[in-house]
């Protein structure tokens, strides 16, 4: 079942940050883009090697097991926009495992004050302090995953069709069946009167249910990578008799959240599955030898393909239609890291596009559309009207 229109419209409006902020940052990157006419794609999203358990893992929340020490950690998380932005008041970092049956995740999050008032599993979490867990296995963006919890051990999974923006739909009543998680803290939960160290997650992700929305697409092996993020929502707060609550300002208007991740999205909103870090599997034993995260090059064509979709988005809004051509929509430069982006195509009408350009570094055809699905294939595209 879907939430209803309330909760809906809610998850529109805040979405952990202001969609009306993140479409206006976008919209003025992309006029300076079309301006210059050329497109530049975000930095490299971070990646992270996943390795192989060497025995079970107990999903307790301690992260005592020899495994999860010899794992490495993540880049300590950032503001969600980028370093530019203030450092992080307390430290967050996280951790990745695998076998057969489940992607494990262990996060340590610094905090002094420990508090949460949901118990309720598949509410709203974020509306609490909490640490969530995003994942698109083929990383087109639809279809994707989200998990939640706070220092309770509540918890929400669910799964999007889509990104918000396109009107996506959050499915509630899906569930990751075989999930476990638990939390372990470092202090007390909701007593103010002390000062905590912080708390620790850890959950089982069952890897059948992450790959049964990919329409045949197989379980992870060595080599294969899957987009992930991961954010911490943190609410400034106040004592009030006795009891922790949201920090207002003056005039009363509760002071927004602070959005903490690994891999910065560059604006207030999670929902950007394209920005998102990557996961790479091992089939190596962690704490043996280690490999090398290989970044795909094929990703930055499809991160400038990305861009090609916000500019469309962008003229549509402007002229009431998509643009029919790349030379309409402002785009002539198609070089990018030093290679030239081979055979651009592009065909639209007012309400759908589809756009394709030939990958320099490996010759697939990465595809675009009006609803942001990417992909590619392996036929090398011949240049057509459209360019």
């Amino acid at each position: 079942m879907f939430l209803g229109n309330i909760d809906h419209f809610l998850k529109l409006t805040m979405m952990k940050g202001s969609w009306i902020v993140g479409t206006l940052a976008l919209a003025l990157s992309i006029s300076c883009a079309m301006a210059q006419k050329s497109l530049k794609p975000i930095p490299k999203p971070k990646g992270y090697v996943c390795y192989r358990t060497t025995a079970p893992v107990t999903i307790d929340g301690k992260l005592d097991e020899k495994d999860w020490a010899n794992a490495e950690w993540t880049d300590a998380f950032i503001d969600i926009e980028g370093s530019e932005k203030p450092t992080p008041r307390f430290k967050t970092r996280a951790k990745m495992l695998w076998d057969d049956k489940y992607l494990y995740v262990s996060a340590e999050l610094e905090e002094p004050h420990l508090w949460g008032k949901l118990t309720k599993d598949e509410s709203i979490i974020y509306y609490d302090n909490d640490f969530e867990i995003f994942i698109d296995p083929n990383s087109d963006t639809h279809l994707y995953h989200e998990f939640e919890i706070n220092v309770l051990g509540t918890k929400w999974d669910l799964m999007l069709d889509k990104p918000y923006r396109e009107g996506g739909l959050h499915v509630n009543g899906w569930d990751m069946k075989g999930l476990k998680s638990a939390v372990s803290v470092d202090g007390t939960i909701n007593d103010p009167s002390d000062t905590d160290k912080g708390w620790s997650v850890e959950v089982a992700l069952p890897l059948a249910s992450l790959s049964e929305t990919q329409f045949g697409r197989a379980l992870p092996r060595h080599g294969t990578q899957w987009r992930i993020n991961f954010s911490r929502v943190e609410w400034k707060h106040e004592i009030k008799k006795g009891k922790y609550v949201k920090k207002r300002r003056e005039n009363g208007k509760r002071i927004r959240e602070d959005n903490w991740v690994w891999s910065p999205q560059y604006l207030i909103n999670m929902h950007y599955p394209e920005r998102w870090g990557f996961l790479q599997f091992s089939d190596k034993k962690v704490g043996g030898r280690k490999e090398p995260f290989k970044y795909d090059q094929d990703e930055i064509v499809r991160l400038w393909m990305y861009e090609v979709y916000y500019a469309q988005r962008s003229f549509r809004h402007k002229k009431g239609r998509y643009a029919k051509t790349f030379q309409e929509l402002g785009v002539t430069d198609f070089t990018l890291d030093g290679k030239t982006l081979e055979s651009p195509w592009m065909d639209a009408s007012e309400r759908f596009f589809e756009a394709t350009v030939t990958s320099p570094f490996s010759g697939r055809v990465c595809h675009i559309r009006f609803d942001g699905k990417s992909w590619f294939d392996s036929r090398r595209k011949r240049k057509r009207k459209g360019a």
